[in-house]
């Protein structure tokens, strides 16, 4: 895994303008480091590795192609590399390494040619010097990060903002409509980014710019469905997820082929993913996604996999237990650390510097601790992020529709009126009252929210994933987009529309952020083999019937694990990566929280400070949980505080 950075602009270029932007990604490529740089063109690319595949001299990056015409600053992996390489026949390959096989591809196939053969996670940037054009990349599902913007006079483009900030004449202006979107999901949602004139390359998605291109800012993100882009600019998907959707699903396969089709493509992924000249492990919570990852990773191998997890002290969080078991059963090398407050507000200062944008998913925390603890004994470490999204896990997925079943004979009035009884009662009472259930009394909040709510997927969809339902705590009124399409896979039923709109939104912004920030700050390449194209699209054809079953999701994948663990192991209730953060903030939190919330909140041109206030005032009473919302607000107060 690597760190992409670069500059073009219209008078002279340094290549030690390149190298400082680069320089700031040191974490994401510790290895090596490069710079290439065309003073006529004003274009300076530069390139941080962590060798994973041919660590010699060979993969050093930039890369030239062996004509001359392509340099590629490429973060990634393709893991079909070595069948690209029989595809393109003989050559005299100066090494191993996955990045010369994609430079041969580019030039025989073209870039968007090549990377719809190619099967990986990657970003990149590439420079045509016969065209003396820009592209930039990214993977099909985007769980690689790229950035590009523009100065007054040059385009920036990086792995991380970090690397843009870095850059001569950088604005670091915030973008009331990025904030707005920020406030609403918790992260910058892709095109945006948190700037102004700064946005994220969509996933699936190759941007092509030109030199008209550096003298028109683009004010709006450029997209590749929008007929009117800005001057010298073209974008285009090399992968697209409604395509893939409108070809519909396999309704003649029965249930047993459903299994064997995807436990035989989820293995192969598998089995490309573990390839690496450097050690791979595993993040292992005990859940269904990280033992079947886990499960594949031992049927493909005679060795133990090495596994990793978190826990922590607090009753009803710590899933320690139940990793521990999955790898006592499947008899992996197993490390284990537990977490209290006080390891979490150690690294909180250095949170802002790692997901150097407002981010606010609370795991992002013991994610960081599980990365670092990782690193210590390998370079790789599988994730089995991806598995909610495609076979209907989200209790979101599973819910809402039996709720709505029984709710819809209710008159309007009579169910909103039940729905404010339910989040009229503190979720504290609620733990209390369903001791059994983790964190019950943020659940019950949401169902009341929902029930508040037209019987509108769309509805039910947003009551369960947007913050500040009742307006956004900002001072000045933003036209802010929405990331929801309510016509797009119009034929599907309800859980499949919200996995769509997860995979577009959720998934890239926030779980895969968190993903690839946590582990990069650790110097660790984390794949996910489950967001494999391949597994991708076969989890697509199979029937929601195979995924959804009795009231449970990811049925498919539970018969799968079966083959592997007792049933003990495998039916309980869903908890998902969580901490006791709405605790801590009443606790050893507080004063941290109150200080972020002060003079700065009221000084901050863009909040509200008073209902925010309100909120904080109401946490703290306990009469409601407003954990999300006000952990978003901290989170960009911290990270306001770099710029």
């Amino acid at each position: 895994m690597c760190g992409v950075a670069g500059l073009w602009t219209r008078g002279s270029v340094h290549a030690a303008d390149a190298r400082t932007m680069a320089d700031t990604l040191s974490h994401r490529g510790p290895d090596d480091a490069g710079v290439w740089a065309d003073p006529d063109a004003g274009i300076a690319i530069a390139h941080r590795r962590l060798s994973i595949i041919d660590p010699s001299p060979a993969g050093h990056q930039p890369m030239l192609s062996p004509c001359g015409r392509f340099v590629l600053s490429f973060n990634g992996e393709i893991y079909n590399h070595p069948s690209l390489r029989q595809q393109l026949g003989e050559f005299e390959w100066r090494g191993r390494s996955d990045t010369e096989t994609l430079l041969h591809a580019i030039a025989r196939w073209g870039l968007a040619g090549a990377l719809a053969r190619s099967t990986g996670m990657f970003a990149l940037a590439l420079w045509d010097r016969q065209t003396r054009t820009l592209a930039l990349a990214r993977d099909r599902i985007g769980e690689k990060p790229l950035y590009f913007g523009w100065t007054e006079d040059a385009i920036l483009f990086g792995s991380e903002l970090k690397a843009l900030r870095a850059a001569p004449h950088f604005r670091a202006e915030v973008s009331p409509q990025a904030l707005s979107l920020y406030l609403r999901y918790n992260y910058v949602p892709a095109p945006w980014s948190i700037f102004r004139h700064v946005f994220k390359v969509e996933p699936g998605t190759i941007v092509t710019l030109d030199a008209e291109a550096l003298g028109h800012p683009s004010g709006e993100p450029p997209r590749a469905d929008d007929r009117d882009l800005s001057v010298g600019i073209r974008c285009e998907r090399f992968w697209s997820l409604d395509a893939m959707l409108d070809r519909g699903n396999d309704e003649r396969v029965d249930a047993a082929e459903a299994i064997d089709r995807v436990h035989a493509c989820l293995r192969d992924a598998v089995l490309r993913q573990s390839m690496a000249d450097m050690p791979v492990g595993a993040f292992l919570s005990g859940g269904i996604d990280s033992s079947t990852i886990v499960a594949m990773m031992r049927e493909i191998s005679d060795r133990p996999v090495r596994t990793f997890t978190i826990g922590f002290r607090e009753a009803g969080f710590d899933e320690a237990p139940f990793a521990r078991a999955v790898a006592d059963h499947l008899g992996t090398e197993h490390s284990e650390l537990q977490v209290d407050p006080s390891d979490i507000l150690a690294i909180i200062p250095d949170i802002p510097t790692i997901y150097d944008e407002p981010f606010a998913d609370s795991s992002q925390l013991p994610s960081v601790l599980l990365s670092r603890m990782a690193r210590q004994s390998v370079t790789v470490a599988l994730s089995g992020d991806g598995g909610d999204e495609l076979f209907c896990g989200y209790n979101r997925y599973l819910f809402p529709q039996r709720l709505w079943s029984m709710a819809e004979a209710l008159p309007g009035p009579l169910r909103r009126s039940i729905g404010s009884t339910i989040t009229a009662i503190a979720p504290e009472r609620w733990d209390r009252l369903a001791r059994a259930i983790p964190m019950a009394g943020v659940k019950a909040h949401k169902i009341g929210r929902m029930l508040q709510t037209p019987a509108r997927t769309i509805d039910i969809y947003r009551a369960a994933t947007e913050e500040w339902q009742d307006g956004l705590p900002i001072r000045a009124t933003f036209p802010v987009p929405s990331l929801l399409n309510e016509h797009a896979a119009a034929g599907r039923v309800p859980e499949e529309r919200m996995m769509r709109w997860d995979m577009i939104g959720y998934l890239p912004g926030d779980i895969l952020t968190k993903l690839d920030r946590a582990s990069m700050s650790a110097g660790l390449e984390a794949r996910a083999p489950f967001l494999d194209h391949h597994v991708v699209e076969q989890a697509w054809r199979t029937p929601i019937a195979f995924k959804k079953r009795e009231g449970q999701g990811k049925w498919v994948l539970r018969q799968i694990l079966r083959r592997h663990l007792p049933d003990t192991l495998i039916d309980r209730p869903k908890a998902g990566f969580a901490l006791p953060l709405g605790q801590w903030l009443r606790a050893e939190l507080r004063d941290w929280g109150e200080a972020l919330l002060g003079d700065a909140l009221r000084d901050d041109p863009l909040l509200d400070a008073a209902r925010i206030g309100q909120r904080w005032a109401e946490h703290q009473r306990g009469s409601h949980d407003w954990t999300p919302s006000l952990w978003g607000i901290l989170m960009y107060r911290a990270w306001a505080a770099t710029c």
